[in-house]
């Protein structure tokens, strides 16, 4: 690479270019503590921008290189995070089909706190403006292009600069992610998600996290395209599908969970939990994993009875997908439910509330949708906003209730409450999106806005524990939903997935989550028996359970023939059932702790123990709250490995007191043993101990 050109060489003497800041690019909104005060040097080749420790934050260093406009973070002289050299560049853009990025930086100034840098590129004519603004745990970088017409602009760091990377969400990899595979650290597979956005059917943010204690928030409402390790190239690609100012926030902390907690500064912490303490204490069962849409008014009531008659305890009876007649009348099918109100009493007598799956998509073959298509009450179509918007489902094609029409929501939400009235109906459960990127929004709406009003509607109803997914906006962080992960399969490595998963979605600021449902539900052959007792064992220690598949007998949807299984299936399904209750006043002290400080209940080992440096790849454990190290099995085998971090644990399936750190190899774990272990030393220790201790009777 070039040196600096004999016209830099004289601004770093002088300090004095203040070169005008780029068009439409405004101050960092995000609000950040105070900043010390920081200090600036100029070298050939090199600018500095060092801000010393203040407070509980540890101060860092920002170096940008000048040949090749790059930057790298450093804390206390140790690298935490640096971007991508070579020809993928640091700050880059997409012009007319084709990958470009900053180069030799040309002019820069030092003035009110803002470090101000202007850089040639590689396209011809092109120049990035940039800005970094520091504070006293981060640094907001903003730039945007001129003299070219961009459609993207994007990031790329190098992931090794960081360690390991956490974040993001609901992960799409080449492996059958988020379905099937969730890696965990992010950086150990491979994340390729093209479509990152705010009306993704995923729970996502643009949020990532590294074990180097660093952060990275991009700021934006658009679509991104994402990719992390794509190839096992070793780069982060963080790119965003608008020429507007790209505007990101890197976090400088001393522990992962300082970077989280700096994030959920920015987006906000729950306001109250959705769940109940009863939904936390107990399961909902749902129809859909049992029967998917081959179910019927007698299949659902003789799901219930064998629950009920098994002493399978649940708060709701869910009924799922495909009971109206045509999608969005909500109307009962009256071939599949000929009496929906005697249904719904003895589902009731049986100690059941009753819920019902709903969507906003509407079928064109619904009597509902001409009516709404006529009143304007449906999503437009973003090429031609004349007509509604059509968008393909996997039951058909529908229209969208456009929920910023004040009109078309007090129309659904008024049929929705009709129809609870009229069947004894308790609660609900919202389905698919509330907005698509094929339609228009509401003139004077953003994509965005759609997850702020998909989650003011669904807090007017009792969404009984299987909460709901929206996510992106501060809205959907701060109305302390539940957050059900995306359908899994049946399988052990979507068992895997769902722990993962749970781990990627909490700590990206949701902290009431549920596995899928227990056992799978992606259309896939029947969980084996030691898929579904090792699911339900790993539920029990989480903050809720999401069951469905029944250990009494199920249908395998491939065969459309019922799989029985043992009583020792239902016996140890069953315990872990009570096992959970047990936990319930220990958890519910976590869902008041996550409302106080925003901290994940269920959460990484290194959360609580960051110097442990074993605790990053982890997979297989996590911790409830302060107090409970899970460690369920997880694959076929008859024993595992345990890694204990420092502290005095007791454990529970042994009755033994172990010190830590210590790895506990050849673990044996038959099926009846869901190995646990309680912090002594920890807030809480007593309550989980009380809990968790072997119950003298059977359950």
């Amino acid at each position: 690479m070039r040196g600096p050109s004999r016209g830099l060489r004289a601004l770093l003497a002088t300090v004095t270019l203040a070169p005008a800041l780029p068009a439409g690019l405004t101050a960092p909104v995000q609000a950040a503590p105070a900043l010390p005060a920081a200090r600036f040097s100029a070298s050939a080749g090199r600018l500095a921008l060092t801000v010393p420790p203040s407070g509980n934050a540890p101060g860092y260093t920002v170096e940008v290189t000048t040949a090749r406009l790059a930057l790298a973070t450093s804390r206390s002289g140790t690298g935490v995070l640096a971007t991508a050299g070579g020809d993928t560049g640091a700050l880059r853009f997409r012009a007319d089909g084709v990958w470009q990025h900053a180069t030799e930086v040309t002019g820069w100034s030092w003035k009110d706190g803002v470090l101000a840098l202007t850089a040639d590129t590689t396209a011809t004519g092109a120049t990035v403006r940039a800005r970094v603004t520091p504070s006293a745990d981060r640094y907001h970088l903003d730039w945007t292009v001129g003299g070219a017409d961009p459609d993207r602009l994007g990031l790329a760091y190098d992931l090794a600069s960081a360690g390991h990377w956490y974040g993001h969400g609901e992960a799409e990899t080449p492996q059958g992610g988020p379905g099937t595979d969730q890696p965990w650290p992010l950086d150990a597979g491979e994340v390729v998600h093209p479509a990152f956005g705010p009306a993704s059917y995923q729970m996502i943010d643009p949020f990532w996290y590294t074990s180097s204690a660093a952060g990275l928030h991009v700021d934006t409402g658009h679509v991104m395209d994402v990719a992390i390790n794509r190839g096992k190239d070793g780069l982060g690609r963080f790119d965003v599908e608008s020429a507007e100012p790209y505007r990101a926030t890197v976090f400088v902390e001393s522990t992962p969970l300082e970077v989280y907690r700096d994030y959920i500064g920015i987006v906000g912490k729950p306001a109250k939990s959705d769940a109940t303490h009863e939904q936390y204490a107990t399961p909902v069962w749902n129809s859909w994993a049992q029967f998917y849409t081959h179910v019927d008014q007698a299949g659902l009531l003789d799901y219930a009875r064998d629950l009920h008659d098994n002493g399978l305890a649940g708060h709701t009876l869910q009924l799922d997908d495909k009971w109206e007649s045509h999608y969005g009348n909500m109307t009962f099918d009256p071939k599949a439910y000929p009496d929906p109100r005697a249904m719904s009493r003895t589902i009731h007598d049986l100690g059941f509330d009753l819920g019902l799956w709903v969507t906003l998509w509407i079928n064109l073959d619904s009597d509902a949708y001409r009516y709404a298509a006529d009143h304007g009450y449906l999503l437009k179509d973003a090429a031609d906003p004349s007509k509604p918007c059509t968008v393909t489902w996997w039951n058909g094609t529908a229209g969208i209730v456009d929920l910023a029409d004040q009109d078309a929501r007090a129309w659904y939400t008024g049929r929705l409450r009709t129809l609870m009235s009229d069947y004894g109906v308790d609660g609900l459960k919202f389905d698919t999106r509330f907005f698509d990127e094929r339609c228009a929004p509401h003139d004077g709406y953003r994509p965005t806005d759609y997850q702020r009003l998909g989650a003011g509607l669904a807090d007017g109803f009792d969404l009984q524990g299987v909460g709901i997914r929206v996510h992106w906006d501060a809205s959907a962080h701060r109305a302390g939903f539940v957050t059900r992960q995306i359908d899994k399969g049946t399988g052990w490595e979507s068992l895997r997935a769902s722990v993962t998963q749970n781990l990627a979605i909490s700590t990206i600021g949701y902290p009431f989550v549920a596995t899928d449902m227990i056992g799978g539900s992606g259309g896939r052959p029947a969980p084996v028996k030691q898929v579904l007792v090792r699911w339900a064992q790993s539920a029990s220690l989480q903050p809720l359970m999401y069951s469905s598949t029944s250990p009494v007998d199920t249908v395998d949807v491939t065969t459309g023939r019922t799989v029985d299984y043992d009583q020792e299936t239902v016996d140890l399904y069953r315990k872990a059932v009570a096992r959970h209750a047990r936990l319930a006043p220990y958890i519910w002290d976590q869902v008041r702790r996550a409302l106080r400080t925003g901290d994940p209940i269920m959460r990484p080992l290194f959360f609580d123990f960051p110097r442990d440096r074993a605790s990053y790849t982890i997979t297989d454990e996590w911790m409830l709250g302060p107090a409970v190290l899970a460690a369920p099995q997880l694959t076929d085998g008859a024993s595992r490995t345990v890694h204990l971090p420092p502290g005095v644990w007791y454990d529970v399936a042994r009755g033994t007191v172990v010190r830590g750190p210590r790895t506990l190899t050849g673990y044996d774990v038959p099926l009846g043993v869901t190995p646990a272990f309680v912090n002594l030393k920890a807030e809480g220790a007593g309550k989980a101990l009380r809990a968790l201790r072997p119950s003298p009777t059977p359950g």
